[in-house]
């Protein structure tokens, strides 16, 4: 029999998950907490993965959340290796690798996985997709051996792989179906400028190609792959970097409503009123998509849902916070940072700040003259600015914004 004293339970071991446990903690929440893992680290940062530490440039030891002591201190288990198969939503349990567990809140926080590329070859010794720690120390493995690095997917990932590759002094090829950089997610202009620059840098890119297979050796590791005119190129390393996938099997098997990813409303609750989701998982409506469903696949968005979370939890299930945070990811390539801030989705026009040329500068996007996002190339005033400018409901004119020696802060501070 389920009790309130039973812990709350959240399945998966990444940004969600800390955070939910530091903000349950901060809102006084005094109940045990269970996380369960099927990984055999404990929580740690994913971003630099595909940039820094793949190049040596950051160890384990920069990587951990919070150090092992936390947990226990904090009164949280942290079940390592400890994959959940199922759960019962009726029952309120939930079935792992050691055993069942009974739980008085649930929280979904499995992730993304890697978009499966069907092609031959696919299982050649050397060929990788980025997802955790694991994926990363065999990149950093290969990537020490390798000449000439493939990757298949010019979107983040893809491009950060290449551009640290190429840092290391390896030849890189990327190969992408679109007709554009990052296409799904970045303003045009910012496309064709990291196109620009990471081709400069030594970056082989060819665009609107796909690959025909990969080829490997007797020992069945990757020497190269097949481009569509049946062209071998040499290859020790292929990455492939082609999107994600929500991780919401578990969830779906459960009788949970499901639809590209867990579905949520605005306050991350899922069909079960017991149950939640929070982060990459987490189909949410957004307001900043005027109430459209979308998945974000990012820090902040998995942040403030664990907030979200906790204070439902806190409040013993009742909706006292809804999910309203201004959307905000970055990329870092090579030394470059690319911020962005908004959903641009339904833009019609855009503004720029700044000049291209001079490796510093911002896209603002509108609909209707009505600012809805903003992308920044090396200008983090901008992005902060962008920031506060959507959370407070602030939008410049595009004249305003294309004129440099205009103080857009000045228009924070007086919608205050």
């Amino acid at each position: 029999m389920n009790t309130v004293s039973d812990p709350v339970v959240i399945v998966g071991g990444g940004q969600a998950a800390v955070q939910l446990c530091l903000a349950l903690r901060k809102e006084k929440y005094d109940g045990e907490i269970m996380i369960f893992s099927a990984e055999s680290e404990p929580p740690y940062h994913r971003p630099p993965l595909s940039k820094a530490y793949i190049t040596g440039q950051a160890d384990d030891s920069k990587l951990a959340m919070r150090p092992e002591s936390f947990y226990p201190a904090k009164n949280i288990q942290l079940k390592l290796n400890d994959e959940v198969l199922s759960i019962d939503a009726s029952a309120k349990t939930i079935a792992s690798a050691s055993g069942k567990q009974a739980y008085s809140s649930l929280v979904i926080a499995t992730g993304a996985v890697a978009r499966p590329l069907q092609i031959e070859g696919r299982d050649a010794k050397a060929v990788y997709e980025l997802r955790d720690i694991h994926d990363a120390r065999s990149i950093k493995a290969a990537l020490e051996k390798a000449n000439h690095v493939v990757v298949i997917g010019a979107g983040f990932i893809g491009l950060e792989v290449a551009a640290a590759a190429n840092q290391s002094g390896k030849k890189v090829t990327v190969f992408d179906m679109a007709d554009r950089v990052m296409g799904r997610a970045v303003a045009p202009l910012i496309s064709h400028w990291f196109e620009k620059t990471h081709r400069a840098a030594g970056i082989d890119i060819h665009l609107q190609e796909s690959i025909k297979g990969i080829v490997s050796d007797d020992s069945g590791h990757v020497t190269g792959v097949e481009r569509n005119s049946s062209e071998i190129l040499e290859a020790q390393l292929v990455l492939i970097g082609i999107g994600v996938l929500p991780n919401s099997d578990i969830a779906s098997a459960a009788g949970i409503q499901c639809d590209n990813g867990v579905v949520v409303d605005k306050y991350c609750r899922t069909s079960n009123p017991h149950i939640y989701a929070a982060g990459d998982c987490a189909n949410h409506p957004n307001v900043f998509a005027d109430g459209r469903r979308v998945r974000l696949e990012s820090i902040q968005n998995a942040t403030d849902q664990a907030r979200v979370i906790a204070s439902a939890i806190v409040a013993g299930g009742e909706a006292t916070r809804a999910y309203g945070a201004v959307p905000w990811f970055w990329s870092d390539q090579a030394e470059h940072a690319l911020q962005m801030t908004g959903l641009s989705f339904d833009a019609d026009s855009y503004a720029v700040r700044g000049e291209p040329a001079s490796a510093s500068f911002s896209v603002f996007h509108y609909r209707q003259q009505q600012l809805l996002a903003v992308d920044s190339v090396n200008s983090s005033r901008d992005h902060m600015l962008s920031r506060k400018m959507l959370a407070a409901g602030v939008s410049p004119t595009p004249e305003q914004v294309e004129d440099t020696s205009f103080n857009l802060l000045d228009l924070v501070k007086s919608a205050k």
